[in-house]
């Protein structure tokens, strides 16, 4: 790590690490009681600093309705040293006019990996895209300290 990084990235670094899309855990504002996380794959526009998720839609789900849900995601990984990237916001249902056209040009900069965690094809389940542009973006990378 060089002198002067206090255990975080700068952008160029953490677009590096985020690239175009992987994998994360999501977790759900749900009232009073904890908050609903689950494993999700992104795709991230590092040109508007934006996260895409390709969700499972069901309705009776104990996640609930999605959109404008407060949420945090995290992603992680080991390359060279612990690092972790912490997003928190709103999902917005990328359906919606308001963010239509701009998310259609989002989810062209992105790869979201598909994931089979289902116990059905994934093409037999049916999705709706989400995206999270963050309120609070932060990260966090492993500091190398004497013991």
């Amino acid at each position: 790590m060089g002198e002067g990084n206090s255990g975080t990235m700068d952008e160029d670094e953490r677009d590096g690490f985020l690239g175009t899309g992987g994998t994360g855990v999501i977790s759900l504002a749900a009232g009073e009681t904890a908050p609903y996380s689950t494993p999700v794959s992104y795709g991230y526009d590092a040109a508007e600093s934006v996260f895409y998720f390709r969700l499972a839609a069901q309705p009776d789900s104990e996640k609930g309705d999605l959109a404008d849900r407060s949420v945090s995601f995290v992603t992680y990984g080991n390359d060279n040293g612990w690092k972790s990237v912490v997003a928190t916001g709103q999902l917005e249902r990328t359906s919606e006019e308001s963010v239509a056209t701009e998310s259609l040009q989002g989810l062209e900069r992105v790869h979201i990996p598909l994931i089979d965690i289902f116990g059905t094809p994934p093409r037999e389940v049916a999705f709706e895209f989400y995206r999270l542009v963050p309120d609070e973006l932060t990260t966090r990378t492993e500091t190398r300290t004497e013991l």
